[in-house]
């Protein structure tokens, strides 16, 4: 792999475990009042885009990095959606 390969790794990396903290205290507080849900639905629907792109591409960096950013992303989504 080349110097780029692993720019690239670790940007994904520390891009999609940025989310895991949120992830974290939404399902123990159940509590997201001060999280915007048109944010959310506008970052979701971009990272299933991105997820798209990646499979289109056959690139499994991306399908990688969004699928579990999209998942984490997701999960804070539906608790937005069901505890306001």
């Amino acid at each position: 792999m080349s110097l780029m390969d692993y720019t690239g790794y670790a940007a994904a990396i520390c891009t999609t475990s940025a989310y895991i903290p949120q992830v974290v205290r939404v399902w123990r507080t159940r509590s997201t009042k001060d999280i915007s849900l048109k944010m959310f639905l506008v970052l979701v629907t971009g990272l299933a885009l991105w997820l798209t792109y990646g499979f289109l591409k056959g690139e499994i960096p991306i399908i990688a990095a969004n699928g579990v950013t999209l998942m984490l992303a997701g999960i804070i989504l539906f608790f937005k959606l069901r505890h306001g």
